[in-house]
């Protein structure tokens, strides 16, 4: 297959986009160490390939959370898609549903839930979409309950719960560009119906966010709930110990807490402490399909990709969106037969080569 890399979507990207608006989506918090860390974290991780193993084509498909998915790779949730093109998330759920992926959409889209399933509806012949949504719990619980109503009844089948954002972090690009407020024209498509009488300002950020916010969405929805932003092995244990049903390895993407190592370093202890008994996933840094190969083989069920999605759709809308999601599953296809695997299954820590500050104890 003959492309364009992600790397070659993002400079077409920047090339295309207002520099504010670029600074805003590619950016992350202070000194952008844990951005830029992410990056960089695969290359040190080395493939030992095995050979002579007649493998064929090679099986990328999984099923997660009951939903099937044609690669270990999901859209993460990225907020304000109509920045980068002006069909913003209808687009990107077109090209997921057509490339057989799942997209999680933002509770920050600038295109309503409804409208955002409808799209993926369409692309997909009228079969219910691989569509999860992405949930700031809000202090109204009022409020954070219609918005999952909202998402059950647009066939949404997992919540995924932000768990890293009390605050927001400090974004300093966003600050030196003066970017604190969507275009005219643009909003937060799910946020447009009003507080209830007497709540807080509605606000993303819940500093008062607790496990018992968990329990209680657990009580309110039949939902599956993935929680996003967990970097510690014991959070871990607490969240599978409150029942929720997936995990996502995430530092979101270097643009809340500076510092913190990149998730595929952050991997392998959370691995280990949930065992297999739920599915394990990580985002951040994942440009090649040679990432999402490592990804797999130290323990994740699958990837999450963000800010690709972006440059695919600011380069190419739909097309780009979906350019991005075909050159990933080509390169992980050609890795995996490089290395004699079979299926997602085959791949594990020994044809991996680990860096000294990775390898088990």
């Amino acid at each position: 297959m003959h492309g364009p890399s992600l790397h070659d979507l993002e400079l077409e990207a920047r090339r295309r986009l207002p520099k504010p608006v670029y600074d805003f989506l590619a950016g992350g918090a202070e000194d952008e160490m844990t951005l830029r860390a992410n990056d960089a974290a695969f290359a040190p991780i080395g493939i030992v390939p095995r050979v002579l193993r007649a493998c064929g084509p090679p099986k990328l498909d999984l099923t997660i959370l009951g939903q099937p998915c044609a690669a270990p790779i999901l859209l993460a949730p990225t907020a304000f898609h109509c920045l980068a093109h002006p069909d913003g998330e209808r687009a990107t759920a077109r090209a997921a549903a057509d490339c057989g992926v799942i997209m999680i959409t933002s509770m920050a889209s600038t295109v309503a839930i409804e409208d955002v399933a409808a799209a993926a509806r369409d692309a997909n012949t009228g079969a219910a979409p691989g569509l999860w949504f992405q949930l700031y719990v809000q202090p109204d619980r009022a409020f954070t309950e219609a918005i999952i109503r909202r998402a059950e009844a647009a066939g949404c089948t997992a919540l995924v719960i932000s768990v890293d954002s009390p605050v927001f972090g400090r974004r300093e690009r966003d600050i030196r560009n003066s970017f604190h407020d969507l275009p005219v024209g643009l909003a937060c498509e799910n946020l447009r119906e009003s507080a209830s009488p007497g709540s807080p300002a509605r606000q993303l950020a819940f500093t008062e966010l607790s496990w018992r916010d968990i329990e209680w969405l657990r009580s309110v929805t039949r939902l599956k709930i993935v929680l996003k932003g967990i970097a510690h092995p014991e959070d871990a244990r607490l969240a599978q110990a409150h029942g929720v049903d997936a995990l996502i390895v995430s530092n979101h993407g270097g643009r809340q807490l500076d510092t913190v190592p990149a998730t595929i370093q952050l991997l392998l202890p959370i691995v280990r402490t949930i065992a297999g008994r739920i599915p394990v996933l990580v985002d951040g840094g994942i440009r090649r399909g040679t990432d999402i190969l490592k990804a797999v083989a130290l323990g994740a069920t699958a990837i999450a990709v963000g800010r690709p999605v972006l440059w695919g759709l600011a380069s190419g809308g739909e097309d780009g969106v979906r350019q991005v999601l075909t050159s990933l599953k080509a390169e992980l296809a050609r890795a995996m037969t490089l290395c004699g695997s079979r299926s997602l299954g085959d791949l594990d820590e020994n044809l991996l080569h680990l860096p000294s500050g990775m390898r088990p104890c």
